[in-house]
């Protein structure tokens, strides 16, 4: 296992290299961009008599490109670019004028609390209720949960917010829950029982429809999972040699069932720089999902591709962390 988690590792080196080098090209081809948004600027500017600057000489021109580095071909300035990120600098914002990292940084912190939260709460409340809706196949309870379940799959996350603030933010029935944004305007004034308490009064809205569809997936799946293995023959054979039923699902059957969930596991990591566009929006959240999607509205190069960077990264490195669950889960299981 140690030989195949460090080849895996090695291949990472080159995956990046591949995904950074496809995403550099593709900018390229991009209209627009810091150039022809500077000079978009300068054209709307006032000139003498309030009359506006039509023009721009080739000079300013090739100044204004030198400035952010298109003064040379795309195959220097990638090279360029990534002999700095092996340093551990992916450059300046163009929007921001400040470093990729510390703009990254300013947005991590809610989507990483988003991502994890939602993650550990999704399979608390799902493996359980898998298990439960399976060894009670069939019930009232099993096809009423099913029916939620079902009702949480279909419907977007972003479309569960708007009914959420309509019945529960003030929209038009109760006023339980803020409207949107992160803290409250007094949050400064309040003690850290009191910060803690605001925070999560305003994330619980949010949190909820984060965590609403891999909610509903996981648990229909450990459902059929658990009646996939309830079904075979090895249960029939301990249940005949005497072993309670409760007995054989826990201590048979749930560990094998665990496999296919174990796949999901690894988004743990991607879900630390992962975020819903639509979400934010809709309960006015700065995280990564809005500032990926400004970054590339704003042709904010720099960023766009450090948050690739880094989020691929983290996905190889989460799908390498499943594959290590999956021999946790079943030692038979060898890459070698």
């Amino acid at each position: 296992m140690t030989a195949y988690i460090l080849r895996r590792l090695l291949l990472m080196l080159p995956t990046l290299l591949g995904i950074t080098l496809v995403v550099f090209i593709l900018i390229q081809f991009v209209p627009g961009g810091p150039v022809e948004e500077i000079l978009s600027k300068v054209r709307g500017l006032d000139g003498p008599g309030g009359a506006k600057v039509k023009t721009i000489s080739a000079a300013e021109i090739e100044n204004i490109k030198a400035y952010f580095g298109f003064d040379k071909p795309a195959y220097v300035r990638y090279f360029s670019w990534l002999g700095n990120v092996l340093r551990g600098d992916f450059g300046n914002s163009y929007v921001y004028q400040k470093p990729v990292l510390e703009v990254i940084a300013g947005k991590f912190p809610i989507s990483l609390f988003f991502g994890l939260v939602s993650f550990i709460l999704a399979y608390a409340v799902s493996i359980p209720l898998g298990v439960r809706k399976a060894v009670s196949h069939g019930s009232w309870a099993d096809g009423l949960s099913s029916a939620l379940v079902f009702a949480g799959y279909v419907i977007p996350g972003y479309a569960l917010g708007i009914l959420l603030i309509i019945f529960f933010a003030g929209g038009s029935y109760f006023d339980w829950f803020p409207m949107g944004g992160i803290v409250s305007d007094n949050f400064e004034s309040l003690s850290p029982a009191g910060k803690a308490l605001d925070f999560l009064h305003h994330m619980t809205l949010p949190l909820v429809c984060w965590m609403i569809g891999e909610f509903a997936v996981l648990t229909l799946l450990m459902k059929n999972s658990m009646l996939d293995e309830l079904n075979k023959d090895y249960v029939r054979t301990a249940l005949a040699k005497g072993m309670s039923f409760r007995r054989a699902v826990w201590h048979q059957v749930f560990r094998n069932a665990l496999i296919p969930i174990a796949t999901g596991i690894g988004s743990i990591f991607a879900l630390m720089f992962t975020s819903s566009l639509l979400i934010e929006r809709v309960f006015d959240i700065d995280g990564m999902g809005l500032l990926f999607y400004n970054s590339i509205v704003g042709r904010d190069y720099n960023v766009v591709l450090g948050i690739i960077v880094i989020s691929s990264f983290f996905v190889m490195l989460g799908r390498l962390f499943s594959d290590i669950i999956y021999v946790a889960i079943d030692p038979r299981i060898r890459f070698d």
